[in-house]
């Protein structure tokens, strides 16, 4: 997968409809987020967007893309993402793997906002 189909693929996680999350995650996936239960596999990370509004926009930088071996990418940015008045931030990391020809599954995704500076 090129650089452009991966920033539009993430993209699309944070802004496209709970079906499309859904044949995205792969049942084999680990996610860390800033909200309880922090911790969840694939099926629990799935079931939490199916509730959760989804963002309109979604602004991503400081991307960098890895590939360790073949069909395995590991993708690290910035979010800025954006609903209703609403503004979250975060750096953030995903893995994929490919699991057929030009089909991929995440199989990782964290989420860190921004730490409070010590005053």
């Amino acid at each position: 997968m090129d650089d452009e189909r991966i920033w539009a693929f993430e993209e699309s996680l944070w802004t496209a409809d709970a079906l499309h999350y859904q044949n995205s995650i792969d049942d084999d996936c680990l996610m860390v987020l800033p909200t309880p239960p922090y911790v969840m596999g694939g099926p629990e990370a799935v079931e939490a967007v199916t509730h959760t509004p989804r963002w309109a926009s979604v602004d991503l930088t400081d991307r960098r893309v890895a590939r360790p071996e073949e069909g395995l990418i590991v993708v690290a940015y910035h979010a800025r993402a954006e609903r209703a008045g609403e503004t979250y931030q975060a750096h953030c990391t995903s893995t994929y793997r490919r699991i057929a020809h030009e089909e991929w599954r995440v199989v990782q995704h964290q989420q860190t906002p921004p730490l409070a500076l010590a005053g």
